[in-house]
């Protein structure tokens, strides 16, 4: 049975970039922090190969080096 979920004294910056984050995905608000819980839960299992292929895919890359590139750019952006 769904349970409902509330969120209290969101400060409104938080709000603001959830409803343009929500706007960006083509979802409501509640879509969108509910997109997110799914998220944050699945992260706790290891992803499956075709996860694993469709996030390779959405990011076009075809080349291990194309991958290596994206993994270096990441790193050295933190």
């Amino acid at each position: 049975m769904p349970v409902n979920l509330s969120i209290k004294n969101a400060p409104d910056d938080v709000v603001l970039r959830l409803k343009r984050r929500a706007e960006r995905h083509h979802r409501s608000l509640q879509g969108e922090l509910l997109a997110i819980i799914e998220a944050a839960v699945r992260e706790d299992r290891p992803a499956t190969p075709a996860e694993v292929l469709a996030e390779v895919r959405q990011l076009g890359l075809s080349t291990p080096s194309e991958a290596a590139e994206v993994i270096r750019a990441d790193r050295d952006g933190r």
